[in-house]
């Protein structure tokens, strides 16, 4: 019979979980329930006392046109970086599993850029592909204005997301490889001596087996391409925003109207639109999705 821990007294338990209390209290519910204020008064950037003004916040950032193209951003780069990801890491955690000579080394290569930051992984591609001196000019050269992030929002676009997928690919790499080691090697072995290649054996039996994985990895990886540091990281050290607000997404536009701007209740707003919009495509996701994912 398994032993618990019974506390005597009944303050004990409470302090041992104090500091956790005070943490969670402090930098979770404060920081929500000031965003939750600020959205319907009038804050003064400089101190004082706001106004309460309902509902004009939201009329305004629903009236500017600027920030529905900020939606539009968001919504492309997060589908797209999450699909491109997954794919990458998909196919990675594939060829690793085959356990071919040097695969050990492969599996660091891959996790590696995980662990960098990502301002510094937008510094780093901003100079690689750089249509002046990067991989893209001698592109440019023969095809001139072929690839240019400065001066085309889709290009800049591009640009984002290839960091982002660049960058996330070794987190879902990890989870991929834990969950292709999970399938039983008998199955994929039964399917070689049937005569099915690895493409045949890793889209009838690997993936199937692998949609609790994926399906986790869908939900993480679209809540980081809408708010994740590192999505305004890699915005903000590569381009900015632009050019012409070409690579606005929603998250680097509340941080740029709130600590430029200092609109701190238009940027409130702001981030209720986009918890909203969060918890309608994790709705979607395990209310649609969800349903073809077989656990067992």
């Amino acid at each position: 019979m398994e032993k618990r821990a019974v506390f005597k007294s009944w303050w004990l338990p409470i302090l041992f979980a104090l500091p956790q209390i005070l943490l969670i209290l402090l930098f979770f519910y404060w920081p929500a329930i000031a965003v939750m204020k600020w959205a319907f008064t009038l804050e003064p950037p400089f101190g004082g006392v706001a106004e309460f003004v309902g509902l004009t916040n939201f009329d305004e950032v629903f009236a500017d046109p600027f920030y529905w193209n900020s939606v539009a951003v968001s919504l492309i780069f997060a589908l797209c970086g999450t699909c491109f990801t997954m794919l990458v890491g998909l196919v990675l955690a594939i060829a690793v599993d085959r356990r071919l000579p040097g695969s050990g080394l492969f599996r660091f290569l891959y996790i590696l850029p995980y662990a960098i930051a990502g301002p510094a992984a937008g510094m780093a591609f901003r100079f690689i592909l750089s249509p002046e001196r990067g991989l893209m000019a001698s592109v440019n050269a023969a095809f001139p204005d072929f690839w240019n992030p400065a001066k085309y929002g889709a290009h800049a676009l591009i640009l984002v997301i290839v960091i982002f997928a660049w960058k996330w690919t070794g987190y879902t790499f990890i989870f991929l490889l834990a969950g292709l080691q999970s399938v039983p090697r008998s199955l994929t072995e039964a399917a070689a001596m049937d005569g099915a290649g690895p493409i045949r054996r890793a889209i009838d039996i690997q993936v199937p087996l692998l949609a609790p994985t994926l399906f986790f990895l869908l939900v993480i990886m679209m809540t980081e391409g809408f708010v994740g540091s590192d999505t305004f990281g890699i915005v903000h050290s590569t381009t900015g925003g632009g050019p012409n607000h070409g690579t606005e997404v929603m998250v680097f536009r509340i941080v740029d109207e709130a600590f430029k701007g200092l609109n701190y209740s238009g940027a409130s707003a702001q981030s209720i639109v986009l918890i909203g919009l969060i918890m309608v495509f994790t709705f979607i996701q395990f209310r649609f999705i969800e349903k073809r994912v077989h656990y067992k």
